[in-house]
């Protein structure tokens, strides 16, 4: 059993500051890091790659805020002042993932870059922030799963709690579960694939949005809070979209186009 010790990372008078933005802050040097040296590795420029990489960052995280925000529009409709507070959580990847990945095609087309290698050079940076930047559900007790009394249970504090399960105590905590999968899918991407995928540009991007939503999809049927189309689950929706986009790319790149041409 464990539980969060709270948003604030550490007070200094007046000004917070939180773990979630420390989170953030954290994967995107990190993942920038990688991919730096990635691209000087790959022979790509790495200053080109750096403006990928903020663009990108700014558009993730306002894809991701207005994704969220769409889907609890009538949260916000009444507290606008509230949609720019994302230091209180309340990011959606899926919306993260499509904002980055349209900055990223706009910059690379427009300076003749290799859009895919770009991309295959970022999947990795990407699922390791993913992994880490889970753990800002954990300090916000935000984005649990259903009440459970295995070992590893989260203890989630009255107020966090949903009314009709108000009177549990103990979740689980499937910010862990879809951290370590991101993890798990990093070293897979990192150490096993890509050098492997190397000369196939788009194939390592597209192992990373399967695997990655591989593990979405069933993470996502334990949570409470999930984001909904009617009566569906809008994550595994869109997961299982992926899987297929991602399944049929790599046939077509890895099969189909390689295929040599009869004579």
């Amino acid at each position: 059993m464990f539980a969060s010790p709270g948003p604030i990372a550490l007070q200094i008078g007046p000004l917070s500051i939180r773990w979630y933005g420390l989170l953030i802050a954290t994967a995107v040097l990190l993942g920038t890091s990688l991919a730096h040296r990635e691209a000087i590795q790959r022979r790509e420029d790495p200053d080109q790659l750096l403006n990928v990489i903020v663009l990108g960052v700014m558009a993730a995280l306002v894809g991701a805020r207005l994704y969220y925000v769409l889907f609890n529009w009538g949260y916000y409709a009444p507290r606008p002042s509230r949609i720019l507070a994302v230091w209180e959580g309340g990011l959606a990847i899926h919306g993260g993932i499509l904002g980055g990945a349209l900055a990223t095609v706009i910059y690379t087309v427009r300076k003749k870059l290799p859009t895919l290698t770009y991309m295959d050079i970022l999947a990795p940076s990407l699922v390791l922030g993913q992994a880490i930047g889970r753990w800002g559900n954990f300090f916000n007790q935000e984005a649990f799963g259903t009440p459970t009394d295995l070992p590893w249970r989260l203890y989630i504090e009255p107020y966090h709690r949903p009314p009709q399960l108000a009177t549990f105590e103990f979740f689980h905590p499937t910010f862990l579960y879809e951290s370590v999968w991101d993890l798990a899918v990093f070293g897979i991407l990192y150490f096993l694939l890509r050098r492997r995928l190397e000369q196939v540009p788009g194939a390592l991007v597209l192992c990373y949005l399967g695997l990655y939503s591989l593990g979405r999809f069933f993470v996502e049927g334990l949570r409470i809070d999930s984001l909904m189309l009617g009566p569906l689950r809008t994550a595994q929706v869109v997961s299982l979209a992926l899987m297929a986009a991602s399944l049929l790319g790599l046939l077509w790149l890895l099969f189909i186009r390689r295929r040599p041409e009869s004579r």
